[in-house]
């Protein structure tokens, strides 16, 4: 019964606009919705995305970024409401699933090699 529910519950929810297609080694700015108190304001974490995982509802993706030499890394779910929008600013190229080696790397080790991608009709250009 409480899964029917869930399901009932999930199909009442409001459309979130999808969010375009991410690969592991994509760069993307994930526009985060913060509320602190009665405010409300959007927040940008910008980083490489390292991880895909799970399947339907439970996909999420975890971005790395370096911030003052800390390397810091956010899981994010696809279907989550603090999630606003995730623009992809650039395709890199890469032959692995799950880039955990980027965590031991500095400098212009830890650089990815970018992949050139061809525009499709109706599709936003993406700069790098």
């Amino acid at each position: 019964m409480a899964r029917k529910k869930k399901t009932e519950d999930v199909a009442a929810a409001p459309e979130k606009p999808a969010l375009p297609p991410i690969t592991p080694g994509d760069t993307v700015a994930v526009n985060v919705k913060i509320i602190e108190g009665e405010k409300q304001r959007t927040q940008v974490f910008q980083g490489t995305v390292i991880k895909i995982r799970g399947a339907g509802e439970n996909r999420s993706f975890t971005v790395r970024k370096v911030s003052r030499g800390f390397g810091i890394e956010r899981i994010f779910p696809f279907n989550s409401p603090a999630v606003e929008g995730v623009e992809v600013k650039r395709h890199s190229r890469v032959r692995r699933a799950k880039l955990y080696y980027l965590r031991e790397r500095t400098g212009r080790s830890a650089q990815l090699r970018e992949r050139k991608v061809e525009r499709q009709p109706g599709q936003e250009t993406v700069e790098s």
